[in-house]
């Protein structure tokens, strides 16, 4: 029921209180502010996270070699260890269980690239077609490779945005042009882009068949690429990618007399095993934050309930007269409690409302290394007002049940 003396009477007391009042608030509304902030924030270093690992696929696993640097079975350090077809084929049949996407990839260097008479400097890389998926490249225009270009050995290849700007300018559809590489001509039967960037758009594809046999690649393997296929969860995932990646490295530590504990000459590396470190450094960080923000919120709720003490104090006599009056001490509780509530409310929703208008306006332009686009779930945000609303209640109820304690007698006697 509304009670327009009540109302009056909060009133009244909060204007004779302006600095006291203010003071409160504030420190109830940094509270609901700084946790909000510290949520968004929490929030969008989980979005730059993800982001990173959008690039290519998050369960992707690589397989790269350098040059032993141990001694095994009387083979001196400072070999050089070459993948070959045979590697590539061993895996994907031993695996096949696991495996989701595969590919291997032969780099090709040294090779001029010219479309007509434009010129340019990009890495060609042999594929297979399952690549597009691993490297989670978008079709702009025409498609990707094929097993029948694989087969076959068709001279085709897939350029970039990028590439299709800078060196053919002037053509709208790039598809059934050639670009020469080497001299030798390649059909271009796709553009692709890359959430990567620019960077990742540097690159030409062409069938990995047709890059040994064309560039005297013979037998070589310069990595592989794999995804694996996902489990009920991420959890399982990550355990089969860790069991793949050990079990993987074994076979090709023994078909290439490398030492067990030699870990520069063969490199097998799980964007999925990476992603969970990741992802559980982000969650602990928002758990640092939501108890620096809860702290933060405590420390306002104790501030309040220290000025609803000083309130009481201050209104003893005029408690002992409502009491002397025939006052309830339910009316006395609810009269102190009103206060209590009205100010943590006012101050809660000041901070939430000055928070989240912050991140709306700030949020989107925000974009630094692993920090993209802080936000915080609206819902969420409510609630915890709610929950400072009813901490308030909590934190005006003892003053109050003190208030109403208090013998008429004792209240009119005291100074």
């Amino acid at each position: 029921m509304f009670d327009l003396d009540r109302w009056q009477e909060i009133f009244d007391t909060i204007r004779k209180n302006k600095l006291r009042t203010f003071l409160t608030g504030l420190s109830v509304a940094s509270g609901i502010f700084i946790l909000v902030i510290l949520l968004g924030f929490g929030q969008g270093f989980q979005n730059g996270i993800r982001k990173e690992f959008e690039n290519d696929a998050t369960n992707r696993i690589w397989v790269w070699t350098r040059v032993t640097t141990k001694e095994h079975d009387g083979l001196n350090p400072g070999r050089r260890i070459q993948l070959r077809n045979s590697n590539y084929e061993y895996s994907i049949s031993a695996f096949a269980d696991d495996l989701e996407y595969k590919s291997r990839v032969f780099r090709v260097r040294g090779v001029s690239i010219n479309y007509k008479k434009e010129s340019g400097a990009y890495g060609i890389q042999g594929v297979s077609p399952d690549y597009q998926k691993i490297e989670n490249t978008k079709m702009v225009t025409g498609r990707f490779l094929n097993q029948l270009d694989m087969d076959k050995l068709h001279k085709v290849v897939i350029i970039s945005k990028k590439i299709k700007r800078e060196l053919m300018k002037e053509v709208e559809d790039p598809l059934n042009e050639y670009l020469q590489l080497s001299g030798i001509n390649f059909k271009i039967v796709g553009v692709y882009t890359d959430e990567g960037g620019e960077r990742e758009e540097n690159r030409i594809y062409i069938p990995t068949t047709t890059a040994q046999s064309v560039f005297n690649g013979q037998n070589k393997v310069a990595n592989m690429s794999f995804t694996l296929a996902l489990k009920e969860n991420f959890d399982e995932t990550v355990f089969a990618s860790k069991k793949f990646t050990t079990n993987l490295k074994q076979y090709l530590q023994n078909a290439h007399q490398v030492a067990p504990d030699d870990d520069n000459a063969i490199g097998v590396f799980s964007a999925l095993e990476e992603a969970k470190r990741y992802y559980t450094l982000t969650n602990n960080i928002s758990l640092f934050f939501w108890f620096v923000g809860i702290c933060t919120i405590i420390a306002g709720i104790v501030g309040v309930s220290n000025i609803m003490l000083i309130i009481v104090k201050e209104r003893t006599k005029e408690i002992g007269i409502r009491k002397a009056l025939g006052a309830k001490p339910w009316s006395i509780i609810g009269m102190i409690l009103h206060e209590a509530i009205f100010v943590t409310a006012v101050a809660g929703f000041a901070g939430l409302i000055f928070s989240m208008g912050l991140l709306e306006i700030i949020g989107p332009s925000i974009e630094v290394d692993y920090i993209s686009n802080p936000t915080v779930n609206f819902s969420i945000a409510m609630t915890m007002v709610f929950l400072l609303i009813l901490a308030g209640a909590l934190a005006g109820f003892f003053p109050a049940w003190r208030a109403a304690k208090i013998q008429p007698i004792e209240a009119l006697r005291g100074e």
